[in-house]
């Protein structure tokens, strides 16, 4: 019996560092799994039709139907609980699955605030931080997108405390958009109480305009180090798979 596809669906951006680091990701999803029928995707949140979409949900799942698969689980490339990140996946979902009246297709929650990108934060982090000589920090920011949300915000705050105990460090959750406080004011209230070393993390799956903003305005106030995002990292793609193998689970009937 053949697995369900994959499809990996990710934001469309007209910025070419994050669909390349979406390609990148779904390549060490299937080097993981290269059992899987692993597929990328984009939606175009916008409804502009850009190039930078492609390929589009629709023309995934109907490659998929020609070759013979009639099992698609959806993993959402998002970091946050809400659809806020992602509008129009109902719609694009029900357009795929109205095409193809046999197919069964399960979209699965996003990859979340899992503590193990701690970890991988720690990583970009340190490969941030060789370059400067400062040999301890005295402060950290965990910088994410923001949410109108607030309990998306909430659990952002949650995994900055967890991030602070195992470091033994004051932190403080930034948001990009949405909620405050932006990154530049974190990093000027630590600096208010007379910390120096403070290094900024960056959660956030890819790079682009948020990440860029964010990065700027917290070096403008006088962080030492902003890590890159989360990215093509083994660890994401290990998510990624978890995800997938929850929906796998959903589609066998009872």
């Amino acid at each position: 019996m053949t697995a369900p596809a994959l499809v990996a669906l990710a934001p469309a951006s007209r910025d070419s560092r994050s669909t390349k680091t979406i390609t990148a990701l779904v390549d060490q999803v299937k080097a993981q799994r290269p059992d899987l029928r692993v597929e990328r995707a984009f939606l175009d949140a916008e409804g502009t039709g850009g190039r930078w979409v492609r390929p589009e949900l629709q023309a995934v799942v109907d490659r998929l139907v020609k070759a013979g698969h009639d099992e698609v689980v959806v993993v959402p490339l998002t970091l946050t609980e809400t659809d806020v990140a992602m509008p129009g996946l109902a719609a694009a979902v029900e357009a795929a699955t109205g095409r193809h009246p046999g197919l069964q297709l399960r979209v699965t929650a996003p990859l979340g605030l899992e503590p193990c990108f701690l970890e991988v934060l720690d990583e970009r982090l340190r490969e941030e931080l060789r370059a400067s000589r400062v040999r301890e920090l005295d402060a950290l920011v965990l910088a994410a997108a923001g949410s109108p949300d607030p309990l998306a915000n909430q659990s952002v705050a949650r995994l900055a405390r967890l991030w602070g105990t195992h470091h033994r460090l004051p932190v403080s959750a930034a948001y990009a958009a949405s909620a405050p406080p932006a990154t530049g004011e974190a990093v000027r209230a630590f600096r208010g109480e007379g910390r120096r070393h403070i290094a900024v993390a960056s959660l956030f799956l890819t790079p682009g305009e948020l990440t860029d903003r964010a990065a700027e305005l917290a070096l403008e106030a006088g962080a030492i180090a902003v890590s890159e995002p989360l990215g093509a990292h083994p660890e994401v793609a290990r998510v990624v798979l978890a995800r997938y193998a929850v929906g796998a689970v959903e589609l066998v009937p009872v």
